[in-house]
């Protein structure tokens, strides 16, 4: 079982909830150590203190927060504890809106919450009113010395809470838009067969991890002393866009009559 990351309570009107917080995903990445070209030996990251000339162990550190060069605010953990935030202990949800309306850039991690026994109740009433609603609800979490704008929605069959950014942490290229090109009637329609052709339910088990497979199959073959395999050619940048389009839209066609299982991702031509 893992161990919950925060506890408290979902404040829903004068109803409180007392939950648990899980960490919803985890990192498949494959990790490597840093090591010195010269004799492979594993390096070490040190806590240097230039003033002192000496390594500073883990437990001699603080934190502190620079508000001139070389000036800080020395923070210690009662400080982060004693923070005037009601969001510390409490999920106060302070807004509703509907499920779509949250664009997804605003998203940052996913986690899901769990009721204690006495909340298992007003708990599920939560949740089958946000289902029947198709509702999502706004409020804010404070997680590891952050507060945190956050989601709350049903999914399949607990209740989802998702960190968000704030407005100010999003970066928009307001300047960037789309260069005005001429596309003709022919090109759309064929980009919307071909989008037709590719379109269905989401179902991410139909993906893999490739680029993890394929570092994995590297490591394996230097294990093993093999020779490399040489990676596959880049497409040439095609100029007649309806070619393209018309090979793309024949390829996922085929693709689709050989297989009735679900939709796989594919390659189609570059433009």
């Amino acid at each position: 079982m893992p161990r919950s990351i925060w506890s408290g309570v979902i404040s829903f009107g004068v109803v409180s909830i007392p939950v648990k917080l899980y960490a919803a995903t985890e990192s498949k990445d494959v990790s490597f150590h840093l090591l010195h070209k010269e004799c492979q030996g594993r390096l070490r990251q040190l806590r240097w203190c230039p003033p002192c000339g000496r390594e500073v162990a883990w437990e001699a550190t603080a934190r502190g927060y620079e508000y001139a060069t070389d000036q800080h605010v020395v923070m210690s953990e009662d400080d982060f504890e004693k923070l005037p935030l009601a969001s510390r202990q409490t999920i106060e949800l302070s807004g509703f809106v509907g499920a779509g309306e949250i664009d997804p850039v605003f998203y940052e991690k996913s986690y899901y919450l769990e009721p204690e026994k006495l909340g298992e109740k007003p708990f599920a009433l939560l949740m089958r009113a946000l289902a029947e609603k198709r509702l999502t609800a706004v409020a804010q979490i404070a997680i590891r010395n952050k507060e945190r704008l956050c989601a709350l929605r049903p999914l399949d069959g607990t209740l989802m809470l998702q960190t968000l950014f704030y407005p100010d942490e999003i970066r928009l290229q307001r300047d960037a838009g789309v260069p005005e090109v001429q596309l003709s009637e022919q090109e759309l329609t064929m980009a919307f067969t071909l989008i037709e052709l590719l379109s269905g339910p989401f179902d991410p088990a139909g993906y893999r991890d490739e680029y993890r497979e394929a570092l994995m199959s590297v490591i394996e073959a230097k294990l093993q002393g093999q020779e490399l395999l040489e990676p596959p050619a880049l497409p040439h940048r095609a100029v007649d866009l309806m070619a393209v389009l018309r090979a793309s839209v024949e390829a996922a066609r085929n693709g689709k009559e050989a297989s009735a299982g679900p939709p796989k991702r594919r390659r189609v031509a570059a433009v």
